[in-house]
């Protein structure tokens, strides 16, 4: 597959380093590197590092004046971050590599299912935006913000923790109704 025109535009403003390329470049493609590392045992400050190495990576090529992009940007963004990855957890010993691993997962498999997922919090974000009031602040101060029931029935007003408690669930119930009436609808 070759780049389309919007990347090639975006490799061309990495390689004269515009600050708008490099944003839209980090936008796109921050979050799937971000999920891969959390997701295999790394941290928040490990994804923003293997993500600037990827990005130097991709600049380093860009510079080189002879690299022919055969992929998606994020394709190539999440394989070197992938295999840098990979390098950092076996130098840490934290992952075994099996010499013949049969069953890898190819690195479009994982994109793909990588996408599913963003596209799954798109919709879960929509459906947490569509709920309205009270029912999105409580779930946030819950899930989100990780403060108890005590404290959330005294900021909204409840008698006590139980009327708060029942209440997230009403709202919970409600948010899984908007969720999966898009999710049908987006999936057919």
């Amino acid at each position: 597959m070759k780049a389309d025109n919007n990347e090639k535009a975006l490799l061309q403003g990495l390689s004269k380093n515009d600050k708008k390329a490099v944003e839209s470049i980090y936008k796109d493609n921050y979050n799937i590197v971000q999920a891969l590392i959390i997701n295999n045992n790394g941290t928040a400050d490990d994804a923003k590092d293997v993500f600037q190495e990827a990005m130097i990576v991709l600049y380093e090529k860009v510079q080189s004046g002879s690299f022919e992009l055969n992929c998606q940007i994020k394709t190539f963004i999440y394989s070197v971050s992938r295999r840098i990855w990979l390098k950092k957890l076996m130098h840490q010993n934290r992952f075994n590599l099996v010499e013949g691993h049969a069953d890898m997962i190819s690195v479009d498999d994982e994109m793909e299912d990588h996408e599913k997922r963003n596209n799954e919090y798109g919709m879960m974000e929509k459906a947490m935006n569509n709920l309205g009031e009270p029912c999105k602040s409580l779930l946030e101060a819950f899930y989100i913000q990780k403060r108890n029931m005590q404290d959330i029935a005294a900021g909204f007003g409840y008698t006590n923790a139980e009327n708060a408690k029942n209440q997230k669930y009403k709202c919970l119930v409600r948010l899984k109704r908007l969720f999966f009436s898009q999710y049908k609808n987006e999936s057919l």
